[in-house]
């Protein structure tokens, strides 16, 4: 309450005609985020709801926290497994919060300085997209990508696939896959191969390589996807094994995916239609259909970036068409690209492309059925 006081009585210097009215759009934000907003409607019909895009950016934030946790483990897991240290759990913890922390800080101070501005500069309200967008960016690329390659891949992201379509919820494109996919095309080296998802020694944590600083001869650092049978089931499902940061462990993902649909934030049916999709597509390839789901960043794809509101199709048999259409393209990409392992990130951006044409096909075929119907009335 002591809190809200003070904000109410600095709120007027920021305000229309007060000494610091240029940064009211600032302002503005930080108030919205700490506080539900004190307005309410006085005239004209309206729905009384408690959900705002506030309460779905923190609901999609908290479904993704399982897959965080586990991911800051699984850092630490893989450096102790091949430089053969032995760590403790919280030896391990540690590492992995030393490692991920600063690819956060990076993303969150980049995209949030760059959405501030432009509010600043538009006049505009500070919207809480960037929340989820933030938070997912460092979950999907690798643990060891140069902070200053990540920056500006973030800087990209929001300048080219968001904020030029008019910010939040007007974008075409999922801003984090931009990401990750101007990573992938710019720099290659450092978003692919054996090594990359395994970090390497960092200053101040020598005193813990008691074994020296070498690879174990018997660990690989290849993904899943790369050597299939390199890894058990079990694995593949606790999520020990080498991979982005968040898209490793199936246990994690479907916790965040049970958390977004009992909330009722995300689709049911776009999840369910691409791993249908996934699994038909899957029986053309070497191993299990289903393994096609457990590997790779299918799951994290399909529950967390598939289901974007804004840039997946919006008519309900368009979500079944996109989802469907989503597991397809990314296990096409999987088995005939010998060049690129995942295809999810491909699959999910070109899909976000046609998603408009998706749901003009589905509102144009029920047009002409209803006017049938009426015609045969009449």
């Amino acid at each position: 309450m002591n809190l809200r006081n003070i904000v109410d009585k600095i709120k007027p210097t920021f305000e229309k005609g007060g000494k610091l009215e240029f940064l009211h759009s600032t302002f503005d934000a930080f108030e919205t985020f700490m506080f539900v907003p004190n307005t309410v409607t006085t005239k004209g019909a309206h729905i009384r709801d408690c959900v705002d895009i506030k309460r779905v950016m923190i609901i999609m934030v908290l479904a993704l926290v399982p897959a965080f946790l586990f991911g800051t483990w699984n850092i630490g897991y893989q450096h102790s497994l091949a430089y053969s240290m032995h760590w403790n759990f919280w030896q391990i913890i540690w590492y992995g919060l030393v490692k991920i922390v600063p690819l956060y800080l990076v993303t969150y101070i980049v995209g949030l300085g760059i959405e501030f501005t432009v509010a600043q500069i538009r006049g505009h309200e500070v919207n809480e997209g960037y929340l989820v967008t933030g938070f997912i960016l460092p979950l999907i690329v690798p643990v060891d990508v140069p902070l200053w390659m990540l920056a500006i891949a973030t800087a990209f992201a929001v300048i080219f696939a968001k904020e030029v379509f008019g910010g939040t919820g007007m974008n075409i494109w999922n801003p984090a896959l931009i990401a990750r996919a101007f990573l992938f095309f710019s720099y290659p080296s450092k978003m692919s191969g054996d090594t990359i998802w395994v970090g390497g020694l960092h200053r101040g944590m020598d005193a813990w390589a008691t074994q020296g600083g070498q690879l174990a001869d018997t660990f690989s650092g290849a993904t899943p996807l790369a050597n299939p049978s390199g890894y058990s089931v079990a694995e593949m499902i606790i999520g020990n094994v080498p991979g982005s940061v968040g898209e490793t462990s199936v246990i994690a993902i479907l916790i965040g995916a049970a958390i977004l649909l009992l909330t009722g934030v995300a689709s049911w049916k776009i999840m369910v239609s691409s791993i249908a999709g996934g699994l038909l597509v899957g029986l053309l390839g070497d191993v299990p259909c289903w393994h096609q789901l457990i590997m790779g960043g299918f799951l994290f794809g399909t529950v967390f970036m598939a289901t974007d509101p804004v840039t997946s199709c919006q008519t309900e048999c368009g979500k079944w068409i996109y989802g469907f259409l989503v597991g397809a393209l990314a296990v096409i990409v999987r088995l005939f690209n010998p060049g690129y392992a995942e295809g999810m990130m491909l699959a999910i951006l070109l899909m976000n492309t046609f998603a408009p044409l998706v749901d003009h096909c589905v509102i144009s075929v029920s047009l002409k059925r209803k006017a049938r119907k009426f015609n045969k009335i009449a």
